[in-house]
């Protein structure tokens, strides 16, 4: 079950958390590239995004990408803005066979969900022999400059814990760490949409900001875990 379901309800939430990421990284690529990198280096073709959101993923990649990337989310408001191919499903029920993808994406979609298992399993079931699975978690840690006013809720996919989780499906994980000041909000407006971005409500996020020093940097802590069926 997803602990997030206010996509559909709320999707300028979603949006405004893309946004700020984007405006405001300073000195490293996005998340979203990385990944497209890695995806363009192992030869994929055939890749399947699961949480694809509005095509992040699709946006770091060539035009056209060098091979076929089909994006899958659960919510139809998020998903009718990705330029497709395109598929609405729930994580826990792929639609496709056994097999079908070469590589299986998921970027920030494991921390929402009650139990990331089943997922994980469904993410190596649809994997061919040798197919790659690629996915991040934030540490508990994240953010460090906003723990007088927020803090991360834990999830059940939490990076401190994820290797382990991603382990217990596909037996062995490699690893990449970030633990650096990559975003740096230059005003309390900036605070206030990081807060608002991560479920704050926008009176309290206002307030918040109004409490913290600006410029301000923000470090971000993390994982990006690679798997092989």
């Amino acid at each position: 079950m997803a602990l997030t379901p206010d996509h559909d309800a709320d999707p300028a939430r979603f949006r405004l958390a893309a946004q700020v990421t984007r405006r405001y990284l300073i000195g490293a690529r996005s998340l979203h590239d990385h990944v497209a990198a890695k995806l363009l280096a192992a030869g994929a073709s055939r890749v399947l995004d699961i949480g694809c959101g509005e095509g992040a993923l699709r946006r770091a990649l060539p035009d056209p990408p060098p091979f076929r990337l089909v994006g899958l989310d659960a919510s139809g408001a998020l998903l009718h803005a990705h330029p497709g191919p395109r598929v609405q499903a729930d994580a826990l029920h792929l639609p496709f066979r056994d097999g079908t993808f070469d590589a299986t994406v998921a970027v920030n979609l494991l921390c929402h969900l009650d139990e990331p298992g089943p997922a994980l399993r469904e993410a190596r079931r649809v994997l061919a022999p040798g197919g790659t699975l690629l996915v991040s978690a934030v540490c508990r840690t994240d953010s460090p400059e906003l723990a007088p006013v927020w803090r991360p809720e834990p999830s059940a996919f939490d990076a401190e814990d994820a290797p382990a989780r991603v382990c217990e499906v596909f037996g062995e994980v490699e690893v990449e760490r970030w633990d650096a000041p990559l975003i740096t909000l230059p005003d309390r407006a900036a605070i206030r949409d990081y807060l608002v971005a991560r479920r704050v409500p926008r009176p309290e996020a206002a307030e918040a900001a109004a409490r913290l020093r600006t410029p301000l940097p923000v470090t971000k802590r993390g994982s990006l875990l690679l798997a092989r069926r």
